[in-house]
């Protein structure tokens, strides 16, 4: 009879190869076919931040999941969203084109990396779009630079570790670097790394910050000015309860009726997970686009 521990590991294992599976599958090369305007590296804290620049427009920066690249994470949208946008799409520490450094992994490190290309790219103020772990560092990004954030924008991510349902949580705790070798994470981290010796480093380090749990705190949250857009699937493994404590900090869940609509909303996608509402493009689309116009 297996484990609770062993059962854990093998359905990380499915997990992992699952999403990289699904996301590898819709992704589109980006660079190649999409009008890419520009690409480069932005010299900022020490890292050389990977960027690329689509279409014309206010700014929209994106900023990807965890162990995702550019093409994996944003490959279907980006076509879409730069029709009207500017559209300006990173790569974190460790990830894709951006080789990893020395630096410890933190959130407050990783939000001044985006602070540090916008200034680069000399851009005053922007929209801002994160997924997963790029949520996370978008949340930072809005506590530390009101300044910089017109609008914001978070789909399946959460300010603190207890908003992960427990068993993500336990799934974190049981993440081995091997279970992501032979997976399209791999291959796609192969394909565009400056340094694809670097895998298992990238993955320990990872791995040993997202046990170490964080949360931005409450007042942080009820402090951000910009209006900001949640989206979760209703099964993306987000703590729904901790999902409307985020609601109420940042001004809603009030009686519109009576108070008026607040300047954050927030949509909670049917039958979706956490990889399934990303591969939702339409929904993701008319939200986002609904929201920033």
């Amino acid at each position: 009879m297996r484990t609770g521990k062993s059962m854990l590991r093998i359905s990380l294992l499915i997990l992992c190869i699952n999403m990289a599976s699904v996301f590898q599958s819709t992704a589109q090369p980006v660079t190649a076919t999409n009008a890419l305007k520009s690409s480069g590296y932005a010299p900022v804290n020490g890292v050389k931040i990977y960027y690329e620049i689509y279409g014309e427009g206010r700014p929209l920066i994106l900023l990807h999941g965890a162990y995702m690249t550019i093409d994996l994470n944003w490959g279907q949208l980006i076509p879409e969203l730069s029709k009207t946008r500017k559209v300006i799409a990173l790569e974190m520490q460790g990830h894709g084109r951006t080789a990893d450094t020395d630096r410890p992994l933190s959130f407050p490190a990783l939000a001044s990396d985006v602070a540090g290309v916008m200034k680069y790219l000399n851009i005053d103020s922007a929209d801002i779009l994160g997924y997963s772990f790029g949520g996370t560092i978008a949340y930072e990004f809005a506590i530390q630079n009101p300044q910089l954030v017109r609008k914001l924008i978070i789909i399946s991510s959460t300010y603190k570790s207890e908003g992960w349902q427990p068993e993500v949580r336990n799934i974190f705790k049981t993440m081995q670097p091997a279970f992501l070798d032979n997976t399209p994470l791999k291959t796609e981290y192969v394909r565009v790394a400056p340094d694809t010796a670097h895998w298992h480093a990238f993955l320990n380090k990872m791995i040993e910050f997202t046990n170490k749990g964080y949360d931005l705190g409450d007042e942080n949250i009820k402090s951000i000015k910009a209006p900001v857009l949640l989206i979760c699937g209703d099964n993306d493994g987000i703590d729904k309860t901790i999902l409307m404590n985020t609601y109420q900090l940042l001004g809603g869940c009030v009686i519109a009726d009576m108070a008026g609509v607040p300047k954050s909303q927030l949509a909670i996608i049917p039958g979706k997970g956490h990889v399934s509402l990303m591969m939702d493009t339409g929904t993701i689309l008319s939200m986002v686009n609904s929201f920033l116009k």
